[in-house]
């Protein structure tokens, strides 16, 4: 087989993700300077998680989990790999078409199972018309990531990573033309989510199409080669619905208290910066990889390349969350703090990213584990952990809310991650030797968690050092970038000095890419 670069792909995949999360970072605080934490805040984040909550389902989810490994063996073993991609791709049209014109017409229903706490409210209505605009962004970045499962899965990167650009760059033009036009900004941002889906599915539909894969639209046909990709999705399609059901458990119990889904959401936003550009970038780069090697009966291989990912992932991961937890309030305040959200939204936002930064890791590290899974067509025995991971964010959600308010569905969150891990790992003992992490990966970790420790000392020195900067408007953007460039320079020399890692692996994986 020719192997996928496992390294150059990761940083492809993951210097498109921190453009597009870059560009995203624009975004919000472009909407958090104009709208602030209010209604139309709270009602555009209902809706645009809507059709991202679908999308967990048929695109990058549970779709693509059943998709992703069946054509990499295909494509491996030539097996008419294009022909069973137009039967994915009309089968999945089908399906996203009827999704989406039956969500127009019970759209109530849906906001209200999202956000009950909105009833009766503002939000509520304009989550209804916003949801009913944003939608159907599901059928085309649905199709989208199906096109760019056919991408990854023949070791093409590029132009799959750099569509998720496309979205912000459109968001945030809409956002900057209606201020200054003087038009409505809340419903430009809106109309624009839909038009940026088209975007995002003509250039994958061209990449795919130069690489060998012209996928047309064609009457859906059941063949067998259907039914088995159906019969393995359906267990991942109810993994993601567990997921889903975390996240939709987490927004009810938020919309009872006053801005807390937008204050949930912003730092969802903070802590999906290291986890997109690491954890999802490798998970991407990983599936396919493990499955053509599984195809070819590469087991040295195939544990060799999840040592790797689990290496660079936690290498860049680990520090991350040590800076979510250390220096939340200095990033929130810079990054958000302007117009009209107040320095009480920063305060409440900077709480809920310490504790998802406690559960990065764990979030990361599924995305290590569950390709382990996934490349087997096993979808079953991560449906079967995910249930108890629902379980306990509900418990947790529910239980601690009339105890210790808005933030009880972050910490449900972290915790639910940490026993997904626990099970993942659990899961994987039987499948042996190809499923162990290696030596230099064992020994490297406990390095890794040092340097991560002294970095994590260095940012809380600097923090104290840098306080009246980081307070006045002038200085702040430069007094954050010396608190980040300082605790990363002392996090990869100390990193270097103790052996956590080589500066060289880091610059030969530059070059390669």
């Amino acid at each position: 087989m020719k192997p996928i670069r496992l390294m150059r792909s990761f940083l492809t995949v993951g210097g498109w993700t921190m453009a597009s999360r870059i560009l995203g970072f624009v975004r919000d605080i472009l909407i958090l300077a104009l709208l602030g934490t209010g209604p139309l805040y709270e009602a555009y984040v209902v809706a645009f998680r809507l059709p991202n909550m679908f999308r967990r389902f048929f695109a990058e989810g549970a779709f693509n989990m059943a998709f992703v490994p069946m054509f990499s063996k295909k494509f491996e073993g030539k097996e008419d790999p294009l022909g069973f991609a137009r039967e994915a791709f009309a089968g999945l049209t089908m399906v996203l078409i009827a999704l989406t014109l039956l969500a127009q017409l019970i759209m109530p229903w849906l906001i209200w199972g999202l956000a009950s706490g909105f009833a009766g409210q503002e939000q509520f209505a304009l989550s209804v018309e916003f949801g009913r605009i944003a939608f159907p962004y599901i059928l085309f970045i649905s199709l989208a990531a199906l096109l760019s499962g056919v991408l990854n899965a023949t070791g093409r990167f590029a132009a799959a990573a750099a569509a998720p650009v496309l979205l912000n760059i459109l968001l945030v033009s809409a956002i900057s033309l209606a201020y200054w036009l003087g038009l409505d900004v809340a419903r430009a941002l809106i109309w624009a989510i839909p038009v940026a889906g088209i975007a995002q599915l003509v250039l994958v539909w061209v990449a795919a199409a130069r690489a060998g894969f012209p996928l047309t639209l064609q009457r859906p046909r059941w063949s067998p080669e259907m039914k088995r990709l159906i019969t393995i999705a359906i267990p991942a399609a109810l993994a993601g619905g567990v997921v889903q059901v975390n996240l939709l458990v987490g927004q009810q119990v938020a919309s009872y208290f006053d801005r807390a889904v937008g204050w949930l959401f912003a730092a969802d936003r903070l802590y999906q910066l290291p986890l997109g550009v690491v954890g999802i970038a490798i998970g991407i780069v990983l599936l396919p990889d493990l499955s053509r090697r599984l195809k070819a009966d590469d087991e040295a291989g195939s544990r060799t390349a999840l040592s790797r990912a689990a290496e660079i992932s936690l290498a860049l991961t680990i520090p991350c969350a040590i800076a979510l937890v250390v220096i939340p309030m200095p990033l929130v305040s810079v990054l958000f703090e302007r117009g009209a959200t107040t320095a009480d939204d920063s305060a409440a936002i900077a709480v809920a990213v310490a504790i998802y930064g406690l559960g990065l890791p764990a979030f990361v590290v599924q995305k290590i584990l569950q390709p382990l899974f996934f490349a087997r067509e096993d979808t079953k025995t991560p449906f079967r952990y995910a249930l108890w991971a629902m379980f306990v964010n509900a418990v947790v959600a529910i239980g601690l809310a009339p105890l210790i308010g808005w933030v009880a569905p972050a910490i449900a969150t972290t915790l639910a991650a940490w026993v997904m891990v626990a099970l993942l790992y659990k899961g994987t003992r039987p499948m042996g030797y190809v499923a162990k992490f290696d030596e230099r990966l064992r020994r490297r970790l406990p390095r890794i968690c040092l340097a991560s420790a002294i970095m994590g000392g260095t940012l809380w020195a600097l923090t104290i050092a840098l306080g009246p900067a980081l307070g006045t408007d002038g200085w702040r953007y430069l007094a954050l970038a010396l608190l980040i460039f300082g605790g990363a320079a002392v996090y990869f020399a100390s990193g270097h000095i103790i052996g956590a890692f080589k500066l060289s692996d880091f610059r030969r994986a530059a070059r390669r890419a």
